[in-house]
């Protein structure tokens, strides 16, 4: 009987699931992008929110967003000089405003590549080289 009551808190600790390794992988993310997380929890965080999945119908999603992942260079060029009007983000119609933002461009550079990879998102990195042709 003892030997069930050890069992019971293992069985429970492995059955987390996907959920703690998404955590954990988000973690790791997390730490790998800290300056561009830094950025993110500073300018994108508020529209994007902290799941990275945005409002429905207001902000558009960062996680899994067909949008963003299609173009690195065109995300980088919005960060910079804002974003006015329609655009579809996984087949839902978004049509706001959202502000150029004031960052470097290694700072635009370190939340691309937070974002890029974060959320379940596999966009691969840019460059600082690549924003730097979209801040002109």
């Amino acid at each position: 009987m003892h030997r069930i009551l050890y069992l019971v808190p293992l069985f429970m600790f492995s059955c987390g699931g996907e959920t703690d390794t998404e955590t954990d992988l988000q973690a790791e993310i997390d730490e790998k992008y800290a300056a561009g997380k830094a950025v993110y929890d500073k300018s994108c965080i508020s529209c994007h929110q902290s799941d990275g999945l945005g409002m429905e119908g207001v902000f558009p999603p960062l996680a899994g967003s067909d949008y963003l992942l299609y173009d690195k260079s065109r995300a980088a060029y919005q960060v910079f000089h804002g974003l006015k009007g329609e655009i579809t983000v996984n087949g839902e119609t978004y049509d706001g405003i959202m502000p150029p933002q004031e960052l470097s461009a290694e700072e635009v550079r370190d939340v691309l590549n937070y974002v890029l990879n974060s959320w379940g998102n596999d966009g691969g990195e840019i460059t600082l080289e690549e924003v730097q042709k979209e801040q002109l």
